[in-house]
């Protein structure tokens, strides 16, 4: 076996290093075979060793390979990341940006990185690493040369903030919002609020020196005064007309949007392709966030239309399905209230009258005892506009349709992602802007996958 001090400088000295799924592996990674629901990472490490990996970390002997030169045996890998964690986060000595919310966190972050990155050395977390173990994974993949390092920090239940806070101590904080997420357990906005604001509290995070809130709904509104309370040198409002940053107005010019933004009691006019109004909020997170580190925002204003959207959360696909041109809107990594209106909007708003509108819903999960009222909201409000066709999957949306009456839409149901697949394939035979909206693990959520992936769809 490999001595323990090797392995940990190799980690503090290094970045990018540790995967834990060893199809991620490339040549001198390292492999942490973890417990996963179904299989312990062990019977992983082989694979990761042919893949390239320089040394492969396990808190379980593993069956006929205890004597492999670059296997580390611990008594327990989580705690093992901790306290390595807590090491490589006290070397850096760059800036640290949290971002917290409950929804679009990944795409915040995304945004800043690609900005930030254009003139600094950045480090971020991958994917949507924002439980503890991404958070701790993140930290120890930190490049400590960067000069900025943003963490995205989620939670599903009390407490976990305080806890991922005290790993990344960040000074700088985002909260993108406070919506309808995660009631199964937080029961309320007000509660969900709560939670969130343990990331800038000084018993948990003595760091935090400056909070870019939006603050919007009473539960934002909420956050402002804990953070008065908390006397943070600067607090800073984003979204409503008595804030420090906002949209103005949005005016249609042609084939694009003209953009007022409202930036500290000045105006910023940018022109973009799409008005994606969480894009564009986005855009004003990090105009602030440049002002305040006194960095020119010419780097946003030149670059903004080359930002792409993530996958799941906004990506437009440009396909064909047989002999037909699709557009495919990818919104299908996850969904609230709040984010189903805002895409039912945004997709009711395109101009383009090429294409027939199709959105395929399903269902919005952890909402706890609120579920069949919040599903039939959603409906009511996308009364409120027509598609070319509605197509609904899930059991919850199928109670909220049962419950609407006088619809103006035409309503399609299919149970299952199979079924949806099979009618999209053979029920598309015109040009069609499809969107998908659901949260993840959902039967929606498989058909989009399988949608963009088939053979039968291809770019």
């Amino acid at each position: 076996m490999i001595s323990k001090n090797i392995i940990n400088s190799y980690i503090l000295k290094n970045n990018n290093k540790i995967k834990i799924n060893s199809k991620d592996i490339k040549k001198n990674d390292i492999f942490l075979a973890l417990q996963g629901s179904k299989y312990h990472g062990n019977r992983f490490i082989s694979d990761s060793i042919k893949r390239g990996a320089k040394y492969c970390i396990t808190d379980k002997i593993p069956r006929g390979k205890r004597n492999i030169n670059n296997l580390l045996i611990v008594e327990s890998v989580f705690m093992y990341l901790i306290d390595l964690s807590k090491i490589k986060r006290s070397l850096f000595k760059g800036k640290v940006i949290g971002i917290t919310g409950s929804a679009g966190k990944t795409t915040l972050k995304e945004t800043l990185f690609f900005f930030l990155n254009k003139k600094y050395k950045t480090s971020a977390s991958i994917k949507s690493y924002n439980n503890i173990l991404g958070v701790l994974i993140t930290i120890l993949n930190l490049d400590i040369n960067s000069k900025y390092a943003i963490f995205e920090l989620g939670t599903n239940n009390f407490g976990e903030i305080r806890n991922l806070v005290s790993l990344v101590k960040p000074s700088q904080i985002f909260i993108t919002n406070i919506q309808p997420t995660h009631l199964e357990t937080f029961k309320s906005k007000k509660n969900i609020s709560e939670e969130k604001s343990d990331i800038f509290k000084k018993k948990y995070n003595e760091n935090a020196r400056i909070l870019y809130l939006f603050c919007t709904n009473p539960a934002e509104i909420h956050l402002h005064k804990i953070a008065k309370r908390e006397k943070l040198i600067n607090i800073i409002k984003f979204g409503s007309s008595n804030s420090d940053y906002y949209i103005k107005k949005i005016k249609k010019i042609k084939n694009f949007y003209q953009i007022q933004l409202y930036v500290n009691k000045k105006i910023i006019i940018i022109n973009c392709n799409e008005k994606v109004i969480y894009r564009i909020n986005n855009l004003l997170f990090v105009i602030a966030f440049f002002l305040q580190n006194r960095i020119n925002i010419d780097i946003i204003l030149k670059n903004f239309n080359k930002l792409m959207p993530v996958s799941g959360r906004g990506k437009i696909l440009h396909l064909k399905l047989k002999n037909h041109k699709i557009k495919f809107i990818d919104e299908s990594y996850n969904a609230n209230p709040d984010t189903m209106k805002q895409s039912i909007k945004y997709l009711a708003d395109l101009k383009d009258t090429k294409y027939n509108k199709i959105i395929i819903l399903g269902n919005m999960n952890e909402l706890g005892e609120f579920k069949n009222k919040f599903h039939l909201e959603v409906l009511k409000f996308l009364e409120k506009y027509r598609f070319y066709k509605v197509i609904l999957c899930g059991n919850l949306f199928k109670s909220a349709l049962n419950n609407l009456s006088n619809s103006k839409n035409r309503f399609i149901y299919k149970e299952k992602s199979k079924q949806l697949f099979d009618y999209v394939n053979n029920n598309i035979h015109n040009n069609a802007i499809l969107m998908v909206k659901c949260s993840n693990s959902t039967e929606v959520n498989k058909f989009a996958k399988k949608f963009i992936h088939t053979k039968i769809v291809r770019s």
